[in-house]
């Protein structure tokens, strides 16, 4: 593919400076329209070696308001990034609504340097498996960004190994600017023909339909300016057209599945009547939380990072769970993130943008009273996104908590159930008692109110996105001590099977 490409494709100075200063101008208009419209994009520049992507993402960005981008360099992740899943940091980045975001680099280095590196230090099998597995969170990553109207452009700029050759010798023989050629860059243009390979093998794996590459040919700047320049004016000109020809016909809302005739009852089978007395509630608690504080300790030692969910109905008792889940950890190795309402930044992100950037580093454990899976219940019924966003929503989250686990993660998510009898007995004690009127509002009325389609929408939430990898464990909560026990038992038997898994 790469090696076939006409390096000999050339500007004269004087046409390109003419078409960079037509197109310089374009640019700035599409970038202001699309700041207006809420159109977010990333602009992703790969390459060899060499291939200069600096010199070209510096001239493209003259024609932008340097206000409305940002550019961010990869280098090679620091400890705290390897601590977490490879595409943390580039999640916690992706830009707002209205805004660019420009990556000198970005996630493929796992399956392009960093693949090269462990090919060449004799780890071959361990890198073709790991690389399929990004290549699998890639996919994902960018379908779910674009699916939620992000614009995703990436340029590929390719060289050949004698031109990369004259480039790096030319930089070293500059003691200002030697230090930009590694020993690794002369790896791989010894291993010119490998390295071809591998960035081949990526762009094919990865060149989709909603994020597609541009392919560059970089020997020389001006024809490359040029390309570069004239595709990013392409593609936000066509993401305004369709964002333009959606407003005049009206956003189309997606039809809701077809149901089933006999829509399967998940919660219909609980057993509501298991309970506990308050002597084996309290033997049963204090030995599941001692062995959790040694486990705690573990999973640091062996940097496996935990991941919990809470989902249940109002006063179905998730943060008397919680509680008792974090009584006897290290709180240095904890955080407990309650979930509110989106707030106006995060309303300009993608919905799973908030929940990446609380995901815990390796050998540390997170806790969401409440998660994710508002998209498919609170925000499925009161209307706050579309009916194809939330049908959508739940192959994202399936990707997303995949992701978590690819990268070692143990992912547990408890629904917390109970009856409609029990939660208004909850409902007026709380009323009724000073210090737990705070905990019941008028919202928590109004959502009783519509309990019955919550129930269809917590049904259909528990069979599409229960999964070998990151289960649903529905809980019976009509009784406080079964429920606490339950889900203690629950987290200290995944912890348990995980390190005996390693040792295995």
């Amino acid at each position: 593919m790469l090696e076939k490409m006409d390096l000999k494709k050339k500007m004269e100075p004087e046409e390109a400076k003419k078409l960079l200063e037509e197109a310089s101008g374009k640019l700035g208009r599409l970038q202001r329209e699309c700041r207006n419209k809420g159109i977010p994009v990333m602009i992703v520049f790969e390459g060899m070696g060499a291939a200069g992507k600096g010199v070209q993402i510096n001239r493209l960005i003259q024609a932008l308001d340097p206000r409305g981008f940002h550019v961010y360099t990869s280098e090679r992740s620091n400890r705290e990034e390897r601590l977490r899943p490879f595409l943390w940091r580039y999640w916690t980045k992706i830009p707002e609504k209205g805004r660019i975001v420009i990556f000198d680099r970005s996630w493929y280095r796992s399956v392009q340097a960093d693949r090269f590196d462990q090919e060449m230090s004799e780890k071959k099998e361990a890198a073709g498996k790991k690389m399929e597995v990004d290549y699998y969170d890639i996919r994902s990553f960018e379908k779910q960004l674009t699916d939620d109207g992000m614009v995703v452009i990436k340029f590929f700029l390719y060289i050949d190994k004698k031109e990369q050759k004259k480039r790096f010798e030319k930089l070293e023989a500059s003691k200002e600017t030697a230090w930009r050629v590694t020993k690794e860059d002369w790896l791989r243009n010894k291993e010119f023909d490998h390295y071809l390979r591998i960035n081949e093998q990526m762009l094919e794996a990865t060149d989709t339909k909603y994020a597609p590459w541009t392919l560059v040919e970089a020997e020389d700047k001006n024809w490359a300016a040029v390309k570069i320049m004239s595709t990013v004016c392409e593609r936000l000109a066509y993401a305004l057209e369709q964002k333009e020809r959606q407003e005049q016909s009206g956003e189309k809302e997606a039809e809701a599945a077809p149901r089933e005739a006999f829509l399967s009852d998940v919660l219909a089978g609980v057993d509501l009547s298991k309970t506990l007395s308050r002597e084996e509630y309290k033997e049963q608690l204090d030995k599941l939380q001692k062995k959790l504080e040694k486990l705690h300790n573990e999973l640091y030692r062996k940097r496996i990072p935990l991941i919990i969910g809470f989902e249940g109905w109002d006063a179905a008792g998730k943060g008397g769970a919680i509680r008792r889940l974090t009584s006897h950890l290290d709180p240095r190795g904890y955080q407990v993130n309650p979930t509110a309402s989106p707030n106006d930044i995060e309303k300009r992100h993608h919905y799973l943008w908030r929940f990446y950037r609380d995901m815990p580093k390796a050998g540390h454990i997170a806790i969401f009273d409440r998660t994710w899976y508002g998209r498919v219940m609170v925000e499925r019924i009161e209307g706050f996104c579309t009916t194809e966003e939330w049908q959508r929503a739940y192959g994202e989250i399936n990707e997303m908590e995949k992701h978590l686990t690819n990268a070692g993660a143990i992912v547990l998510k408890f629904w917390l159930h109970i009856d409609k009898d029990e939660q208004e007995r909850r409902f007026k004690e709380r009323m009724a008692d000073p210090a737990k009127q705070w905990k019941i509002t008028d919202e928590d009325w109004r959502n009783r109110e519509k309990w019955e389609e919550y129930e269809v929408a917590v049904n259909e939430m528990l069979l599409r996105t229960s999964t070998t990898y990151a289960p649903w464990i529905v809980v019976e909560g009509n009784s406080k001590y079964y429920a606490r026990v339950k889900v203690l038992r629950t987290v200290v038997e995944a912890i348990e099977a995980r390190l005996k898994e390693l040792e295995g």
